[in-house]
């Protein structure tokens, strides 16, 4: 089992990595567009060997704990690793244990490529499971009901669910949801 890789981005695929090690040989490793590589420089990702009948596909992540929520994903029936790491494209950790925590499928399911059924599957399964990954311990914060009208109407009006979460985030001392919205939408 491969569990971790260092070496060189020798090149970017689109979000598949050719990873160059000391020894020579060069991993493909499928990733999300977060991983942050650069043609040239160094990078350790945490990885997952999934071993089929026709090939050995590398999966990797560069925090730990976004690999053992991947890995949780997994566990659920009908999400092989193509779909897990669609789901983690779309939603960053973060969102998915707090939707997951808050058992919130609707959450989920506003994200481009996770239907309502996947979204009610995934908060299901993982409900009881999410409380021992280390993210969770780290992501414990409850969202405000402005914060969350304040999301629902940034995705309606078709914005990216990450970048809103990543400014919404940055905008926690605002207090009525149209100031919040007002504000996010002049730094989207």
């Amino acid at each position: 089992m491969i569990r971790s890789l260092t070496g060189v981005v020798q090149s970017i695929e689109g979000r598949r990595l050719v990873i160059s090690t000391s020894g020579g040989l060069g991993y493909l490793v499928a990733t999300t567009s977060r991983v942050p590589a650069i043609t040239g420089e160094s990078l350790t990702l945490h990885t997952h060997l999934a071993v089929r009948e026709t090939a050995l596909d590398l999966y990797g992540f560069t925090e730990a704990a976004d690999l053992e929520l991947f890995e949780l994903i997994l566990t659920i029936s009908g999400i092989g690793p193509k779909s897990a790491l669609q789901i983690m494209e779309q939603a960053t950790s973060d969102l998915l244990v707090e939707s997951i925590r808050l058992s919130d499928a609707a959450q989920l399911s506003k994200l481009s490529g996770i239907g309502k059924k996947t979204a009610e599957k995934i908060v299901l399964t993982l409900k009881d499971k999410i409380d021992r990954l280390a993210l969770a311990k780290q992501t414990s914060s409850v969202v405000s009901p402005v914060y969350q009208d304040a999301f629902d109407t940034l995705v309606t009006l078709g914005y990216n669910p990450q970048p809103v979460k990543i400014v919404l985030d940055g905008l926690r001392d605002v207090t009525t949801t149209s100031q919040l919205v007002k504000e996010a939408l002049q730094r989207l």
